[in-house]
């Protein structure tokens, strides 16, 4: 559409505010979107036109609502409107922003070293913002280059269905020193690797700032559906874990949240776990294949492993399997119940029942194809393999999607592991019914 024409489609819609309240829709392409970006209220969409974008994303001082989301997107199919990153500037820059949305936009580095999507450190907050099929790729110019980031205080984030791939670290979510809460976030159907760093990390907090959103409730975030990969990353002077989750408040308000993991696939790490996390945390229904050192770690960080729940997963190792470590003092109840783990050394830790083990080598007697690479294996039990009945399914309760075996399936049985049922279960065909590229390890 002509520049003229969208002009007059958002001077109508503008009226419509003015006389109604009605939203507007902009149609802009890369000579004049950065026009209609002061003016966005709530509800308004700006449509973006397949194109390459030079001049970056600055998304400032937008509120929009629950009702009336501000939205910029770009075609949902096609060619796609491709920002293309510049020197010393993040290209998706939000600060102090409610209830946006960025849907459907390519975010190419070039190897410069900023962020693809960051929320600003000097922001006073970025809270309900929801990141939908962005392509975020070559932000690898140093492990600090990041491919979303949060930097102050962030509620009610929805991060699904996002490819994120060669960047210096997928997901960093939160500040260092503990400042910058993440809290009450969704992270699903993500594909996530290639990472010289972290796919993903959450950082540790603080006591919670009055200001928050719903500061005094619980809340949980949730880790669900998402493919996790370092297997052609490789290790350097600084390796770090798949996948790491730091502790909650220690007191007041949100000492009680949980991170909740469920039904990922988390596909090897040379050099580091698949997955650290200490606080209070529930792990269900996922996969683990590393030849790395550590499939599972629970231990201190920067605090320590609070109420552990780790429930149900598949885990083929090399090395470690599930490691649970808590200091001498702890006050706090580990369960660790219902996991199928074939490593070296499967599993260390207290609160161990109806887990069933094995050693890496036996893992071909029990699962159906697990030495294969991504694009043959399977990690469900075989139809023959003599698996134990797990007890019962003690520690499921409130824990959302634990009805759900890794496939997705209903839990009929009480099979240990990932799986509620024998395969076969290629992980081709979990990778393809949630839309996941895939091509290659």
């Amino acid at each position: 559409m002509h520049a003229f024409h969208a002009r007059l489609l958002g001077l109508i819609g503008l009226l419509g505010l003015a006389a109604g309240g009605l939203a507007a829709d902009y149609r802009a392409g890369p000579e004049d979107y950065r026009d209609y970006l002061p003016r966005l209220q709530a509800g308004d969409r700006l449509l973006l036109a397949a194109g390459d974008y030079t001049r970056g994303l600055p998304l400032h001082h937008l509120q929009g609502s629950a009702a009336a989301p501000i939205v910029v997107a770009g075609p949902p199919r096609g060619a796609r409107a491709r920002f293309v990153a510049r020197p010393g500037v993040n290209t998706v820059s939000l600060v102090d922003v409610t209830h946006v949305e960025i849907r459907n936009l390519e975010l190419d580095g070039r190897n410069l070293f900023v962020d693809a999507v960051k929320a600003e450190g000097h922001a006073r907050f970025a809270h309900f913002v929801h990141l939908e099929n962005l392509y975020i790729h070559d932000h690898a110019a140093h492990q600090q280059s990041v491919g979303i980031s949060s930097k102050c205080p962030a509620f009610g984030w929805v991060i699904r269905a996002n490819r994120i791939e060669r960047v210096g670290t997928g997901l960093y979510l939160g500040d260092s020193d503990g400042s910058a809460p993440f809290v009450a976030g969704l992270i699903e159907g993500n594909q996530v690797r290639d990472t010289l760093g972290y796919n993903l990390q959450i950082k540790h907090q603080q006591p919670r700032p009055p200001d928050l959103p719903e500061a005094e409730a619980r809340h949980d975030t949730v880790i669900r559906h998402n493919f996790f990969s370092k297997a052609r990353s490789v290790p350097g002077p600084a390796p770090r874990p798949s996948v790491l989750v730091g502790h909650l408040p220690l007191s007041g308000p949100g000492r009680e949240d949980r991170y909740l993991v469920h039904g990922n696939l988390f596909w090897h790490n040379p050099g580091e776990s698949l997955f650290q996390g200490e606080g209070n945390l529930a792990l269900y229904n996922n996969v683990f294949v590393t030849q790395g050192p550590d499939a599972i770690r629970i231990q201190p960080h920067n605090d320590v492993p609070r109420q552990v729940d780790i429930l149900h997963n598949t885990v083929l190792a090399t090395h470690n399997g599930i490691s649970v470590r808590v200091r001498g003092d702890n006050a706090w109840r580990q369960t660790l119940r219902g996991n199928l783990v074939f490593a070296a050394r499967p599993i260390a830790g207290s609160g161990q029942t109806d887990n069933q083990i094995g050693t890496h080598e036996r893992a071909g007697r029990v699962l159906t194809l697990p030495y294969a690479d991504l694009g043959q294996a399977d990690l469900s039990p075989r139809p023959q393999a003599h698996l134990d009945q797990v007890g019962d399914m003690e520690g499921w309760a409130g824990l959302p999607g634990s009805d759900l075996d890794f496939a997705g399936q209903p839990r009929h049985t009480r099979l240990p592991g990932a799986y509620g049922q024998p395969g076969p279960a290629p992980l081709r065909v979990w990778l393809r019914q949630r839309g996941f590229p895939w091509d290659g390890p």
